[in-house]
């Protein structure tokens, strides 16, 4: 008897454990799985940050998802390429330097402006430069991409309007002190008046999956990269014809300026570049450029 009312307080004291263990797992259990996919168990409200939109969540890897769904194409159903001579000009030694330094001085000219004249720019002009973007590479081929071209004035306010009310939360209350006070020294803010001004926006979208014919889908792969490579050689088109633009990466905008504009859910919007000639008194930030030494390791 001695010894059981000796071990009783022990057994308890184990018990208790046991029981207070059980719980703690459970409760972890319960907690990642309320958790929603992207964001940290436990993060407090303002540690989360959206640095990237949360409607541009790269998604290239599909394999899980095609395997479960039927509506995927067969990479077996797909003609093969016919592959054909490819002989681009080459050039002597002395032109190809000439021509380096020309594309370099013409590029290093490129500005961010958010100064944007009303003037209008000739059609066949953008459509051009929309095309020199199409040529960009693209995983497995697949062109990723579209761009919608507005020049509409009613439709330009309202997307004006989307930007600037999401922009404004943005600054406020997501981006935090430190992101918006690194931006000051560049005077931007949450007002949009380009939206309104520049004769076209052009809202570039990544197409996370195409959809064939048959209404089967299609695996875009790296279409994030794939667009981004596009939308450079967009910034490259449009300096060469001496038109200005921003790269505005309008967070959390992406599901309302998609459905205003009709686009389909396998499109996410990843930029949109109000385009236009930069207005008579327009201004932009003595910035300077990384030395070559800064940017490239030549092993």
């Amino acid at each position: 008897m001695a010894l059981l009312s000796v071990l009783t307080p022990v057994l308890a004291v184990v018990l208790c454990l046991v029981i207070g263990f059980m719980l703690l797992v459970r409760s972890r259990e319960m907690e990642t799985t309320l958790t929603p996919p992207g964001k940290t168990a436990g993060a407090s409200k303002t540690d989360f940050r959206p640095w990237v939109d949360q409607d541009l969540q790269d998604d290239t890897e599909n394999t899980a998802k095609e395997d479960e769904d039927g509506d995927w194409v067969d990479s077996n159903e797909e003609e093969d390429l016919l592959h054909v001579p490819y002989s681009p000009p080459r050039y002597s030694e002395e032109t190809m330097l000439q021509r380096s330094k020309d594309l370099y001085t013409l590029m290093n000219q490129r500005r961010t402006v958010r100064f944007i004249s009303p003037e209008p720019v000739p059609r066949e002009v953008i459509d051009n430069v929309i095309r020199t973007a199409g040529t960009a590479p693209s995983g497995a081929h697949t062109e990723p991409w579209t761009f919608v071209v507005v020049s509409d004035a009613e439709t330009k306010h309202k997307i004006r309007l989307i930007v600037e009310e999401e922009e404004e939360v943005n600054y406020r209350q997501r981006m935090g002190d430190k992101w918006v006070h690194d931006l000051a020294k560049l005077k931007t803010n949450w007002i949009k008046e380009y939206l309104d001004v520049a004769p076209y926006l052009v809202l570039i979208f990544k197409q996370t999956y195409g959809i064939l014919p048959n209404g089967k889908k299609r695996t875009h792969y790296y279409n994030e990269i794939s667009v981004s490579i596009s939308s450079g050689i967009l910034l490259a088109a449009l300096q060469n014809v001496g038109l200005v633009t921003v790269t505005s990466t309008p967070l959390n905008c992406g599901p309302q300026l998609r459905l205003l504009l009709k686009r389909p859910a396998n499109e996410k919007l990843l930029m949109l570049l109000p385009v236009g000639y930069p207005a008579s008194d327009a201004t932009v930030p003595d910035l300077k450029r990384k030395r070559l030494d800064d940017i490239m390791v030549h092993i």
